[in-house]
C-alpha cells in the first residue's frame, strides 16, 4: 500500500514538473520571437564618424578625428588610417540572418557579459554594439544594438575588432623598385652601384650594375643586386619596439650609428603612368651590446653567431619608428659588401658568344675552334668535330667559394683563353692555380681573382682530356 502511495506521489510531482515546462516554453515562445532575416540593422557612414573605441580581453582602445584619427592614449601614435576606416565599413551596412525579438534573458546569448563591446559616435549618433556569444551550430555571432532584440550576423565584427593597438600604427613602407639609378652602400664597406642601360665595359650582356674603381667601371651581378633589393622591397616591417623615437632610442638601438645604410634612388609611377624621382633610406644595426659581444667572441674564438641569437633593428628614413626584425632578415640585409653582390662566376661571358678556346694543359697547348653562329655552331678539335657540352658545363661550373687578391706561388693547373665574338671583350684569359688540397686560385686577364673548388677544376681538366686526348 505504502508503495502503490509512493508511485501516486512521483507521478503527481512528475505531472507538476511537465505542466511547468509546458508553461515556461509556451512563454519564451511568446516572449521570444526567432525569425529569418535580411534585414540591415545599422547604417553607419564611416565618414561622419567622429569616434571610435572598443573593448575585449580586458583591453581597451579608444580613438578620435580630429581632421585625421588619433589615439587616445597618445597623440603621437601614427594611426593607421586604413584600417580605422575598414573597422567602421562593416556598419555601414550592417545586416542580420537572423532575428531574436523581446528578449528578456540576454544571458543565454553571452551579452549579460559581452566579449566585446564597440562604442561608435558620430555628431548626431551614438552606437553600442555588443558582441555576445558564437553560436557553432550556425557559425554566426550574437549581436546587440540596444533595441531589446538579438541579432545572428554572418560577418563576425571580432574577426576584424581582435587587434592590438600595434596592429593598428601606420608602418613604414618599403617600395618596390622597378627603376634603379644608384645604391649607396655605406657602413663596413661603403661604396656605389650604378645602374649603366648601356654595358660598354663586360663581357656578359646582363651587367648593368657598375662600381667604380678610379678609371675602371666594375660589374655586379645583376641577378644578385635584384634579390638584395626584392629583400628590401618584401621586408615590410611591423614589429615595432618605439614609435617615437629620440636620440636616447636611436643609441640604445644601435641607430645612431648604424651598421649599414642603404640609399636607393629610384623612379617611382603612379597608377596614370607618372614618373617621379623618390629616395629611400634604410638604416640596419644589431643590438649595440650583443654586437660587441659577438665581435670580442670573433676574436676570441670560432664560433659562430646563429640566427636565433641575433637582435637587431631597423630604421626607414628619418622616422621615429624603430621596428625589430628576425636574425634571417638581419643577415640578408647585411650581406651588401661588393663581395656579396658581384659575380661568383669565374666566366660571366655568354657560351653563346664563344668563338675558340686555347687550353693550356701539363705544357701542352690545344686549339678548339668553330664554324657558324647561333644554333648552327659547331666546334672542332682538328679535323674533328666536338660535342662541346661537357667543357661548355664545367667552365660555366667554375665559380668562387670566396674572394682573394693573393697572388698565386704554386703550378699551374690549367689555363684557357678564350676568344669571344662580343663587342666590349674580343677574349678572356684564366689561369687556374694549385692552392691547397680544396681549393684552386683562379687569375683571370692577370688579375687574382678567387679561390674555387679544386673539384671544378679537375671536372674541367677531365672534359679538356676527353676531347684531346
Amino acid at each position: 500500500m505504502k508503495r502503490a502511495k509512493r508511485i501516486y506521489v512521483l507521478l503527481g510531482v512528475l505531472a507538476v514538473v511537465c505542466v511547468a515546462a509546458f508553461t515556461v516554453v509556451h512563454y519564451q515562445e511568446e516572449q521570444e520571437r526567432i525569425a529569418n532575416t535580411d534585414e540591415v540593422i545599422l547604417e553607419v557612414d564611416p565618414d561622419a564618424v567622429e569616434s571610435l573605441s572598443w573593448s575585449y580581453d580586458d583591453q581597451s582602445l579608444a580613438f578620435h578625428k580630429d581632421e585625421h584619427w588619433i589615439y587616445d592614449e597618445d597623440e603621437a601614435f601614427s594611426v593607421d588610417e586604413e584600417k580605422i576606416n575598414a573597422l567602421l565599413e562593416q556598419f555601414q551596412s550592417f545586416g542580420a540572418t537572423f532575428i531574436i525579438e523581446d528578449v528578456t534573458d540576454f544571458g543565454q546569448y553571452g551579452l549579460d557579459n559581452p566579449v566585446c563591446t564597440i562604442d561608435i559616435a558620430t555628431a548626431d549618433t551614438s552606437y553600442e554594439i555588443q558582441l555576445g556569444d558564437f553560436s557553432t551550430m550556425d557559425a554566426q555571432r550574437y549581436v546587440s544594438i540596444g533595441d531589446g532584440n538579438v541579432y545572428l550576423v554572418q560577418n563576425d565584427p571580432m574577426d576584424s575588432f581582435e587587434v592590438t593597438i600595434q596592429d593598428l600604427i601606420q608602418n613604414d613602407e618599403t617600395p618596390d623598385f622597378d627603376q634603379v639609378s644608384s645604391i649607396r652602400f655605406s657602413g663596413a664597406d661603403s661604396y656605389e652601384a650604378v645602374w649603366q642601360e648601356e654595358n660598354t665595359y663586360t663581357a656578359c650582356a646582363d651587367d648593368h650594375y657598375f662600381v667604380q674603381e678610379g678609371d675602371a667601371w666594375l660589374p655586379l651581378d645583376t641577378s644578385r643586386v635584384e634579390s638584395y633589393l626584392n629583400t628590401i622591397s618584401s621586408l615590410d616591417p611591423d614589429d615595432y619596439v618605439t614609435y617615437s623615437a629620440g636620440e636616447e632610442d636611436l643609441d640604445a638601438f644601435g641607430l645612431d650609428d648604424p651598421e649599414l645604410t642603404v640609399t636607393v634612388q629610384y623612379t617611382a609611377e603612379d597608377e596614370e603612368g607618372n614618373q617621379t624621382a623618390e629616395t629611400f633610406t634604410i638604416s640596419v644595426s644589431r643590438d649595440p651590446a650583443e654586437r660587441e659581444a659577438a665581435a670580442a667572441e670573433t676574436e676570441e674564438t670560432d664560433s659562430e653567431t646563429t640566427e636565433e641569437d641575433i637582435t637587431a633593428y631597423v630604421r626607414i628614413g628619418d622616422s621615429k619608428i624603430i621596428y625589430q626584425i628576425a636574425g634571417t632578415s638581419y643577415e640578408k640585409l647585411m650581406a651588401a659588401t661588393y663581395d656579396d653582390l658581384r659575380h661568383r662566376e669565374v666566366f660571366t661571358a655568354d657560351f653563346a658568344d664563344v668563338t675558340g678556346l686555347e687550353i693550356t694543359l701539363e705544357g701542352s697547348t690545344y686549339q678548339i675552334t668553330s664554324e657558324g653562329t647561333g644554333d648552327d655552331k659547331t666546334f672542332s678539335y682538328g679535323e674533328e668535330e666536338l660535342e662541346i657540352g661537357d667543357l661548355q658545363s664545367a667552365l660555366e661550373s667554375l665559380a668562387a667559394a670566396s674572394f682573394t687578391e693573393e697572388s698565386p706561388d704554386q703550378k699551374e693547373e690549367i689555363s684557357l683563353t678564350v676568344t669571344l665574338d662580343n663587342e666590349n671583350v674580343q677574349e678572356i684569359r684564366i689561369q687556374l692555380y694549385r692552392y691547397d688540397g680544396e681549393q684552386c686560385l683562379a687569375v683571370v686577364d692577370g688579375e687574382p681573382v678567387s679561390l674555387v673548388p679544386r673539384s671544378s677544376v679537375v671536372d674541367l681538366i677531365e672534359a679538356v682530356n676527353a676531347i684531346v686526348l
